[in-house]
């Protein structure tokens, strides 16, 4: 058996590991953010070229 599990089976919990999920995550939905920001961007300035 796994020595990290505690007796029902599930990882014992770590602040530390759980902060840095959130800001894993936090980060991935900045970063998509900023990927349409700049996609809306270039589609915008494409559409007024040709206007």
């Amino acid at each position: 058996m796994n020595e990290s599990l505690d007796p029902s089976g599930h990882e014992p919990f770590d602040p530390a590991e759980e902060r840095r999920r959130i800001i894993a995550g936090r980060n991935r939905a900045l970063g998509l953010t900023l990927l349409a920001c700049v996609v809306l961007f270039f589609a915008i300035t494409i559409v007024k070229m040709k206007l």
